[in-house]
């Protein structure tokens, strides 16, 4: 097939080469005149992916309008918070037959979407079978090294999904299809905002029994919140739930938990994002997430006080003990423990 991927960070990056080893007609869109040239002349993403080779057939370009024109798949590597700006340039007419794959993992602040909405918005015309997402536990540092790694694609509808997995699909890189895309998508978003939290204990210097807590509690309110919003439960126990949730909250290549451990280590949030290339998703996406729990009265202490400690320059201990004095709660009973 013919294939775009708009944004070449770490993670387009690597798609873009995979789908090249996969067989496919790969353009990479770069934003930067100036750092899309030198995509092409070094053929290495030198600030994102040092070390990994370009395929001698895959495109980089700066023309967005070449790079979308009549594709039969074009991903979406393009941060959450800048993403309408590019798709609003496209050219309606050449992208009317196309299938739009998210490999982003936020909410739009103010509009409070997701991804695969964000794109039915901008392009009411297109089909639910033209709009897909891929989500789940996958580090582009180790799959750009072929280390094996499982995702899930998702589509409201089944053959678009199982499209999807077919063209993403390797020895190294196995994906699973969902017709959940909205739960999908809400997992891979709001579990960002508990790596921040994960980052957070971390750096104030607490131990493993407070980042297992975090990863469960914290699964338990994604849970709460994308169901009330309209996901399945049954996808917060998969891939892009609490698969995603472990590797993002453990993994020293995570850039959400990056952001939690320099604050929990007493910098603030403007000093920590000053000082890096990439974008951690999940601290614009603790507002939308914050904004979703009250909107729909779900219950997400830590959400809120994520989102406390980022904009509201809570103290890190302050919240941590508040999280750990609140009411005691029950976790379950069995429905014969009442007869």
């Amino acid at each position: 097939m013919n294939i775009a991927v708009l944004g070449a960070g770490a993670w387009g990056t690597t798609l873009a080469i995979l789908l090249v080893d996969n067989g496919h007609n790969v353009t990479l869109w770069e934003y930067k005149e100036d750092y899309s040239l030198i995509l092409r002349q070094k053929r290495e993403n030198i600030t994102y992916l040092p070390g990994i080779p370009f395929p001698d057939k895959m495109k980089v370009t700066n023309d967005l309008a070449e790079a979308c024109y009549r594709q039969d798949i074009i991903v979406l590597g393009v941060p959450t918070q800048f993403l309408r700006g590019v798709l609003v340039q496209l050219d309606k007419s050449a992208v009317k037959n196309t299938i739009f794959v998210s490999i982003s993992k936020g909410i739009e602040i103010n509009t409070n979407l997701t991804v695969s909405c964000i794109i039915s918005n901008v392009f009411p015309f297109l089909s639910a079978g033209q709009v897909g997402v891929i989500s789940g536990p996958s580090h582009a540092e180790e799959v750009s090294r072929k280390i094996p790694t499982t995702v899930v694609a998702a589509s409201k509808e089944v053959p678009t999904s199982r499209l999807i997995q077919s063209a993403f699909n390797t020895s190294y890189f196995r994906v699973y299809s969902s017709s959940d895309i909205l739960g999908v998508e809400l997992g891979g978003a709001f579990k960002n905002v508990i790596a921040v939290g994960s980052g957070i204990i971390e750096g104030i210097g607490y131990g493993d029994n407070t980042k297992a807590a975090l990863m469960t509690r914290g699964i338990a309110e994604i849970s709460r919140l994308g169901i009330a919003l309209g996901a399945c439960p049954e996808t917060f126990s998969g891939l892009s739930g609490i698969g995603d949730l472990i590797v993002t909250c453990m993994s020293r290549h995570s850039r959400n938990r990056y952001v939690g451990e320099k604050i929990g280590g007493g910098m603030k949030l403007a000093e920590v994002l000053k000082g890096m290339t990439a974008v951690a998703e999940g601290v614009t996406t603790s507002k939308s997430a914050s904004d979703l729990a009250r909107l729909h009265n779900i219950e997400a202490p830590i959400t809120f006080e994520v989102y406390k400690i980022l904009f509201e320059d809570k103290d890190v201990k302050q919240a941590a003990n508040e999280l750990m004095t609140r009411d005691i709660k029950v976790e379950y009973y069995n429905r014969y423990d009442f007869d």
